[in-house]
């Protein structure tokens, strides 16, 4: 109760004093990535966190650094970009960290680098990011592969033995890694499934490909964590995989050769258990479409004028000829069954997706990957889900949400609540109805600061002028 006096001295009255926050995003459409529900709301943000989220009539007691009018405009987590790599050796470092931009100017304010050659240079930026030193996602680093003798890919680290595989997982341990990343090109069965199993008596996350000398079952019951792109999950759905794979342990085939085998011999019954055996140990699988859609029509598609080819460093667009020749030099039977093969992963992919295995929206940009551009490719993963009838929510979930529970970042991101990390998105339409609103953005926020799509965009202009 209020007592007043005729001097007008009020006393025993309770005066709500306003809370200040950094900023305060106004009246957005929140997007809630687990239910796909949409609200208005408030969203205030201190030190780079989400503090509260307030329905539009309730801001009496908040006042803020930095108000953002959000009206009309559909506020998600920043994306998550789950497949990358930084490398290529010495001579691209500074091309590689322009691709920090790339991806900031894409709403990317996380990716996941599966595996390089430049690990040294990769955890400098990643210090520097994390510290507010350096504009760029935060970065998930795998490290250097792990692979066999004489490995495909420069700085891998290459195990022939028990001894071998325990010194490579000390030395990942000690950078230290997010998760490790198995190669396929050179490593035994034997010691891949045992390098799995390793990992896993050390709780670290584990993801790679696959020799075609196991069985995907032995790779699921040896720990794997995430299945990175398409080749192997099919071959577990084939009704003849343990033939093949003594074909090919015998090296009566190679890889390429058993892809029209595999394909043929897809038995739904079979494909069931191993989306069941997927589904049940909390498998992730990374289905990389856009990059497979752009490699199997490089006979087709003349990638001169694309607009982020201009991005490119002279010495990343060099590294692209390896496949541009091998794909043009190609029968015409193999070009054929690329496609087909194409074809046949889209229809996977939304088997998988159907059956309730989780999936991770990477784009597999980098140094190599022929015009799979850093940035723009995961927004064309993303439609390329779409396209496969996966729906707009269920295709966001692959990025930020399904990324962050994959490394067990769940409790600091995937969804816009109170305590997760503000990194954020704002887009200008909304990306439920129509998934190339991804790339209608407003703005990104990134540690504990806004960064208006103009401001961007000039430095992705600025990184234009630099790359030649």
């Amino acid at each position: 109760m209020c007592f007043v006096f005729a001097s007008l001295v009020v006393v025993g009255c309770k005066v709500d004093e306003k809370v200040s926050y950094d900023i305060l995003l106004k009246n957005g459409n929140v997007i809630d990535l687990e239910t796909g529900t949409i609200a208005v709301q408030n969203v205030l943000i201190t030190d780079g966190k989400i503090l509260k989220l307030l329905p539009p009539e309730d801001l009496t007691t908040v006042s803020a650094m930095q108000t953002i009018d959000a009206t009309d405009q559909f506020i998600l987590p920043g994306f998550w970009d789950n497949h990358v790599h930084f490398r290529g050796g010495d001579s691209v470092i500074e091309a590689n960290k322009d691709f920090l931009t790339l991806f900031m100017a894409n709403g990317i304010t996380t990716v996941r680098d599966a595996g390089g050659d430049l690990t040294t240079s990769v955890m400098e930026w990643k210090a520097s990011i994390a510290s507010g030193a350096l504009l760029g996602p935060t970065i998930y680093t795998s490290g250097p592969k792990i692979d066999g003798p004489n490995s495909t890919w420069a700085g891998s680290l290459e195990v022939s033995d028990i001894t071998d595989i325990e010194i490579a997982l000390d030395s990942l341990e000690s950078i230290p890694v997010d998760f490790i990343k198995l190669y396929d090109s050179r490593i035994t069965g034997e010691h891949y499934l045992n390098t799995l199993k390793a990992a896993e008596k050390r709780n670290l996350i584990s993801s790679g490909h696959m020799p075609f000398t196991v069985t995907l079952d032995e790779t699921i019951d040896a720990g794997v964590d995430a299945v990175e792109h398409l080749y192997y999950i099919m071959k577990g759905c084939s009704a003849n995989e343990k033939e093949i794979t003594e074909r090919l342990a015998k090296k009566e085939i190679g890889f390429w050769d058993a892809m029209p085998l595999l394909m043929e011999s897809y038995a739904d019954t079979t494909a069931q258990k191993t989306f069941t055996k997927l589904k049940t140990n909390a498998i992730y699988v990374v289905p990389t479409l856009h990059i497979g859609e752009i490699l199997s029509y490089l006979d087709e598609v003349n990638h001169e004028n694309d607009p982020y080819l201009s991005f490119m460093d002279d010495g990343i667009v060099a590294t692209y000829n390896g496949r541009v020749q091998r794909a043009l030099n190609a029968s015409e039977q193999q070009t054929k069954d690329r496609k087909a093969l194409q074809r046949f992963f889209g229809e996977l992919a939304k088997s998988l997706h159907d059956s309730g295995v989780g999936l991770l929206a990477g784009s597999d940009s980098g140094a190599f990957n022929s015009y799979t551009y850093p940035g723009i490719s995961l927004h064309e993963e993303l439609a390329q889900m779409v396209r496969l009838g996966i729906s707009p929510l269920e295709a966001l979930k692959t990025s930020a949400y399904n990324g962050a529970r994959f490394l067990k970042k769940d409790s600091d991101y995937g969804n816009i609540a109170a305590g997760k990390i503000a990194d954020i998105v704002i887009l200008k339409g909304n990306p439920l109805q129509d998934i190339s609103q991804t790339q209608n953005i407003s703005m990104v926020i990134k540690q504990g600061k806004a960064w208006e799509q103009k401001v961007l965009n000039d430095k992705l202009e600025a990184l234009r002028n630099n790359t030649k």
